[in-house]
This record gives C-alpha cells, structure tokens and sequence, in this order.
C-alpha cells in the first residue's frame, strides 16, 4: 500500500535560474534517482507556479523521512545535488533554518 505526501519549496524570482533548475529536472542525476527509490518513494513529481513549488511522494509502506534524511546525509552525491538545488531554491517564511521542502497539510480529498 502506498501513501502520498505533498511537500513546498519556494524557486529564486529569476527566470534564467528557474529555467537552470527545470533543465536539472528533465534529467536528475542517476544516484539521485536510486536514493530515491532506496527510500521507497515509488513516484515522484513536481509541480511549479511561479516560483513556488509542490512535490508530490508516492511512497512504500518502509518509507520514513527521518531514514531518508539519514540515508542522505551520509551520501556525497545527494548531499552534492542539494547544494547545488540550493543555488535555485529559497527556504519558505515559516521554514526553519536549515529546512527546505515544507510537508503540507491535507485538507481535502474528494472521495473521503
């Protein structure tokens, strides 16, 4: 059984950066997609207006983002790609320091 989380970030207001960051993600490095999918997110999509951002995770029933975050952090080549995306992004105003994709909260769902 999957789940679904959403997830928001905020882009830089910069056209020519925004246009770097989406050329990023027609072709995300291959490590990243096997961190990925090592997680148990079985899908991921995001979706931009503007400059803000909305990240959809479809993720298996051994996902956490605790083991993710630890899993990340002890990979070069995730931890290389973050800061480089860092280049792009802009923490939201309610964001910790230190924090940048913000969970959403679900407040609908049509067949509920």
């Amino acid at each position: 059984m999957t789940r679904r989380y959403c997830l928001t970030l905020d882009l830089k207001d910069d056209p020519q950066l925004i246009a770097e960051y989406e050329r990023y993600h027609k072709k995300i490095w291959p490590e990243i997609t096997q961190s990925l999918k090592a997680a148990g997110i079985v899908n991921a999509e995001i979706y931009r207006l503007g400059t803000r951002m909305c990240m959809v995770l479809e993720v298996d029933e051994h996902f956490s983002f605790e083991a993710k975050a630890q899993a990340d952090r002890a990979n070069p080549k995730v931890q290389e790609w973050e800061e480089l995306m860092w280049k792009f992004q802009k923490p939201l105003p309610q964001a910790q320091p230190g924090e940048k994709w913000l969970l959403m909260e679900k407040i609908f769902e049509l067949e509920k």
